[in-house]
């Protein structure tokens, strides 16, 4: 059913992310689908990386964490932005293309007033992605 699963990764929060990786890593053992994760970030120095080269080496070596401790096969994908802040759902939904992902899998937090003046990332993506999205909340 799904053979590529594009799950987006904030470096700076995995911890947070516990709930979409371990249904992202569920959801390709059943279908025999690899994982790819992606990381958006800027060429300027970030708290997960000095620069691009560094920010994908912590997010390759994240994927093979992942691959390692779940038994699928991963892969990772950066993102240029100039400002990740104001142009992650655009960076998002290029990498969805570049990827080839038919599955998205995203987590996100409990909707709150914000949310219905600026809508989340995951509904954004959800609302424009020509493939699957699954929302994971907490």
């Amino acid at each position: 059913m799904f053979s590529r699963i594009m799950v987006p990764v904030d470096l700076a929060h995995t911890s947070d992310m516990e709930r979409a990786l371990t249904c992202a890593s569920d959801l390709a053992k059943l279908y025999g689908a690899e994982v790819v994760y992606v990381g958006v970030t800027s060429t300027t120095p970030g708290a997960s990386g000095h620069n691009p080269k560094e920010f994908g080496e912590r997010l390759a070596a994240f994927a093979m964490e992942h691959a390692g401790a779940e038994g699928v096969g991963t892969h990772a994908h950066v993102a240029i932005s100039h400002d990740p802040a104001t142009e992650l759902d655009d960076a998002l939904m290029k990498a969805v293309k570049d990827t080839g992902a038919d599955l998205v899998v995203m987590a996100s937090h409990l909707p709150n007033l914000t949310d219905y003046i600026w809508p989340s990332n995951g509904g954004k993506i959800a609302a424009h992605a020509k493939c699957s999205v699954m929302v994971v909340r907490g």
